[in-house]
């Protein structure tokens, strides 16, 4: 494969996919759009599925000692069923929507945080918002692997440990992602070419992985949740933008 536009802009994606297996969490969901330069958004969510469930192998044997069992109790089967309520509604589902929709949510937890004049209180596991943000998590990583807002706004105001909600998120996307193979397969068949396509980006997503890892494991608590904070609030700005230019497109 030639170094070409094509080459480098999928490495790099592949690399952010990476980097947020690793632990940086919200990075990733900027592979898809990066990647749209090149082809069209549904085959880029396509072509880099192979890349997260490979990196996905990587990331859970490097966390799996650091993740909270009562969330994943909650979100795993709460997001299979938002994976499976996306596949039935893949037809007339409007991406530009589902992007409007959570890039507003995004913004809005963000500015909660940011503008409350008293500090909010740590919070447990809520069954019930568990249900509801899983649900959601799984439905728009099916749509368009933008599944990391809906998992914050949940487990951000629980305050875990970096190591443990770096992990929780790992795992819960891996089995996301997972689940997800079927669906996509039926959806849009991946051709020979597709998977050698894809096979060319392993490295650099392995690569990211670790470098991800690494530099979940140096950053400081405070900046690092500081940092997710504010990767949120950049992505859920990108994915509102994107959102109403779809609309505007669509002639909404």
């Amino acid at each position: 494969m030639s170094l070409d536009a094509y080459f480098v802009l999928a490495s790099l994606a592949a690399l952010l996919v990476g980097l947020s297996k690793g632990g940086l969490p919200t990075i990733g969901m900027l592979a898809v759009p990066l990647l749209s330069m090149v082809m069209s958004p549904v085959k880029a969510a396509v072509l880099l599925l192979p890349i997260y469930v490979i990196s996905d192998m990587v990331s859970v044997w490097l966390y799996r000692k650091d993740f909270s069992m009562p969330n994943l109790k909650v979100l795993v089967p709460a997001s299979v069923l938002g994976i499976f309520i996306g596949w039935l509604t893949a037809s007339f589902t409007s991406d530009s929507a589902v992007k409007l929709l959570i890039g507003c949510i995004g913004i809005g937890f963000c500015l909660n945080i940011w503008l409350r004049k008293t500090p909010q209180p740590t919070q447990g596991v809520d069954l019930k918002k568990g249900v509801f943000w899983g649900m959601v998590a799984g439905f728009t990583s099916f749509i368009s692997h933008a599944g990391a807002p809906p998992f914050q706004v949940f487990v951000l105001p629980q305050r875990l440990p970096k190591a443990v909600f770096a992990g929780t998120a790992t795992i819960l996307f891996a089995i996301i992602n997972l689940v997800k193979v079927i669906p996509y397969q039926q959806l849009n068949p991946y051709t020979v070419a597709d998977l050698t396509k894809a096979a060319w980006l392993i490295p650099s997503a392995l690569v990211g992985t670790y470098v991800g890892a690494y530099l979940t494991k140096i950053i400081h608590e405070k900046w690092f949740f500081r940092w997710v904070q504010m990767a949120l609030l950049l992505v859920s700005i990108k994915l509102l933008v994107d959102g109403v230019r779809g609309l505007i497109q669509q002639g909404f």
